[in-house]
């Protein structure tokens, strides 16, 4: 069995650059500020609704949420650190590529030779001008393999659901933008069932994990329902296993990424009903926030999930899903695990957080 398996990693250096400043005066608060609708090299102050931060922590955890969110931001201080010296903190944006791992299990993957990662990039987006390419997803129709991503637009200043087409799984084409809303878009979770195409995007600035239809795959769909309706919910998974529908989705507010929450149903479009077990995980950024897509091997169940330890998006780790019912929920983490690590060189070199394995 050959599994190919598709990814996204940052190309920045790093989240969060501090650079020192001495020679002009600051204000006496921290100024959270956002560049908006520009490419990245271009920074235009725009104040958020964000209070002043008291701390040097604070600032820098600020940063690192912007990254995230393939902004750029600027904070300014005076003397948090209490050593007589200026900062300015800039959160660079998160620069995520997609590229494909091969190997003989969906845990055991490396770089296919000839193949030179990653295999898309913003550079490859035509029709907007793209911050980052990210959380890929599969299917393989006929002849042909269809991926659906993020991709964050810069004018727009939010994500939207991408398209690119390949005949062999290694060589790619960017396509177009096939779902975009007045909200951000990401994980574009896709899937057949019962010969109709389906797609779940991460949609938790809408307040409800939205499904989405296929009118004309791959290019047109409708949204035809909410699943879900809650304050935060992200990169939501699942999978139809045990005549039941089950649902793993991250739903901590504080943006911690250490809870993870399932649900069931009998049918698709629901009624979802939340676990028993409220929440299936908690208080453990290593193992909770979904990283791609819930799969069976060897009959036995598994889900990947993204460890935002030290930060977002580190590595991806895999379980096993030992006991899954109604009642009761318990996984493991396999030997192999992490299956996705950064590399500390070239493309890879910060961070591996999202898996797609097809046979």
């Amino acid at each position: 069995m050959r599994v190919g398996t598709f990814f996204h990693i940052p190309d920045s250096p790093t989240d969060v650059e501090r650079i020192w400043h001495d020679a002009t005066p600051l204000p006496s608060s921290v100024l959270p500020v956002w560049a908006r609708g520009e490419p990245p090299d271009t920074y235009r102050q725009v104040q958020t609704h964000r209070p002043p931060m008291r701390t040097e922590g604070e600032a820098a955890a600020y940063c690192s949420e912007i990254g995230e969110l393939h902004t750029a931001g600027l904070i300014i201080d005076t003397d948090l650190a209490g050593d007589g010296r200026h900062r300015v903190y800039v959160a660079a944006p998160s620069r995520w590529s997609i590229g494909i791992y091969i190997g003989d299990s969906p845990f055991d993957l490396k770089p296919p030779k000839g193949v030179r990662n990653p295999v898309l990039t913003r550079e490859d987006v035509s029709d907007v001008t793209a911050a980052v390419v990210a959380d890929p997803f599969m299917l393989r129709v006929s002849d042909t393999w269809f991926m659906f991503f993020e991709l964050f637009n810069w004018k727009a200043n939010k994500g939207e659901i991408g398209l690119a087409t390949s005949c062999d799984g290694m060589n790619w084409a960017y396509q177009q933008i096939v779902i975009a809303e007045r909200f951000h878009l990401s994980y574009p979770y896709v899937f057949e069932w019962m010969n109709e195409y389906y797609l779940i995007p991460e949609s938790h600035q809408a307040g409800s994990v939205r499904l989405y239809k296929a009118t004309h795959f791959p290019t047109e769909w409708s949204f035809v329902g909410t699943l879900l309706e809650g304050p935060y919910f992200v990169d939501t998974s699942l999978i139809y296993h045990d005549q039941r529908w089950w649902l793993f989705t991250e739903a901590n507010p504080e943006r911690k990424h250490d809870t993870l929450h399932l649900y069931y149903a009998d049918a698709l479009s629901g009624p979802w009903r939340p676990h028993a077990t409220r929440p299936a995980i908690a208080r453990n950024a290593r193992t909770s926030r979904p990283a791609g897509r819930v799969i069976v091997n060897g009959g036995r169940l598994f889900r990947y999930a993204q460890s935002c330890v030290p930060t977002y998006g580190t590595e991806v780790r895999a379980l096993e899903v030992t006991t899954l019912c109604t009642s009761s929920y318990r996984e493991r983490e396999i030997d192999r695990s992490p299956v996705l690590a950064p590399t500390g060189v070239g493309w890879n070199a910060d961070g591996m957080h999202h898996i797609d394995p097809h046979r």
